[in-house]
This record gives structure tokens, sequence and C-alpha cells, in this order.
């Protein structure tokens, strides 16, 4: 049977409204309200499938953050992971611990662990890369499945429907492979109370990035100033087509 290897991110949660910081450096992560990547969620849910079918024998999830990202990795447990691998850093996730390096390091670990499946979400929501899955596949010389919407493994063989922008493929890779997880995978289940107890004594080992001497972290892209968006003039209501029609070609310029 496969062994799985699922990244999770620990990002600010969707329903919040983010807010720029008061010294412009990013968005404040300060006292604000931190959740499970909601595409890491679905790579998750997927790999735990994955072990209920008995196509995979263990689920390993693995995340690089502060230490607060083994809260990320506790949900991931709670869900059915079997253990967890904390990369533990300082560093900004959503600007300062960039694409590449992730890269590197779920390639190191792919290779430790031998793992079969390196899953993962198609792009965190506080940076939208989109660049993860497929960096690691190419470092790794793994096939990949990205904006994977539906998956079968059968033996060594993955069967993979993907999201397209003309509509969804149908195409097979051999395992070893690096799979994205895109929307409509699958609905992630809510972890029930007694596998969030669970889920506490579950072993998570910790590793500071900086003992992983042959991966550098340093970010390519640095960000100089975040910005709130200009606030939108209000509307105004015309009287009838004729005034709309004028304002459009006169005023917006717009016809």
């Amino acid at each position: 049977m496969s062994k799985v290897l699922v990244a999770v991110k620990r990002v600010v949660d969707y329903a919040v409204k983010v807010r720029v910081a008061g010294n412009k450096s990013g968005v404040e992560l300060n006292n604000v309200k931190m959740s499970l990547n909601p595409f890491c969620e679905i790579a998750v849910e997927e790999a735990i499938r994955m072990k209920e079918s008995k196509a995979a024998s263990e689920v390993i999830a693995i995340s690089i953050g502060p230490k607060q990202a083994q809260e990320t990795l506790r949900t991931a447990l709670a869900m059915g992971a079997d253990r967890g691998i904390h990369i533990e850093t300082d560093m900004r996730t959503d600007q300062d611990l960039q694409p590449l390096a992730v890269a590197k390091v779920m390639t190191h670990f792919a290779k430790k662990e031998e793992v079969d499946v390196l899953m993962m979400g198609k792009q965190s929501i506080d940076g939208d890369n989109c660049q993860t899955a497929p960096m690691s596949a190419a470092l790794l010389s793994w096939p990949q499945v990205t904006f994977a919407a539906n998956l079968e493994l059968n033996g060594k063989e993955i069967s993979a429907e993907r999201e397209t922008d003309s509509g969804t493929e149908k195409i097979k890779v051999n395992m070893p492979a690096v799979v994205s997880a895109d929307l409509r995978l699958n609905e992630p289940r809510y972890a029930t109370l007694p596998n969030i107890m669970k889920a506490k004594k579950k072993p998570i080992e910790t590793i500071k990035a900086a003992d992983l001497a042959d991966i550098d972290f340093e970010p390519r892209n640095m960000v100089t100033s975040v910005e709130e968006p200009p606030v939108r003039k209000a509307g105004i209501t015309v009287e009838s087509v004729d005034d709309l029609l004028d304002k459009l070609k006169n005023e917006a310029a717009v016809i």
C-alpha cells in the first residue's frame, strides 16, 4: 500500500476581513483568527479517504511555520492523519516563506519518508501562488496531477480528472506522484470530539528550519509596502436612459 505525505498551511481564516498593518509591511497577523488553509483541508480529506479505502497505509501531515502551526497539524490529525512533522520557523508564511523553499522542504521529506503520493492544496489563500506543487514535482522528477477534481488509485497508478481553463481533462500517472487538490475534489469532514482528543496523543516531530542546512529559505521576492485598495466612489442615480448614456459618453468616456 501507498504512503501519503500531505502538506498543510496555517493561514488567516477565510472569513476574516484582513487589514493592513500599521507599518504597511503586510497584512496584520497579530490577534487574528488563523485556520487550516481550505485547499490543504481538501488535500487532507483526500489522503484520509485513500487510507480508508486501503489504497494508502499511512498519512503524514507536514507544516512549516511558527509554534502555532502545531494547532494546524492537530486539525489534520483530528481529521484522521496518523502523525505530523513540524518545520518550525519565525518567517512570515504569507510572504517571506516562498514556494521554492517550501517545495524544497516537501522534496526533502517526500524522499526521507519514501512516500508514494505528495498531496497538497492547489494554492494557499494568502499567497495564491499555485507554484509549490509543480515545483515539488520538478525537483522530485515525479509526474504531477494539478487542480485535481477526482482521483482513483489503482495499484501504482493514479487516474485523475483535473480542472482546466476550458473544462476538465482525464489523465493517468504512475506513482510516486505529486497531487494538488482543487475545490471540487471532495467535501472535507468535521473532526469529531473523540478524534480531537485522540489527535492530542498522536506524535508530531518538530524540526528547526535552520537545521535543514541544505535548504535555502531566503526569499527571492521582497514586499516593500502593502496598501489598502482605494475607496470606491459612491454611485449616482440618473433620471432616464438618455441621462445615463450622456454621462457614460461625456463624463465616464466609456462609449
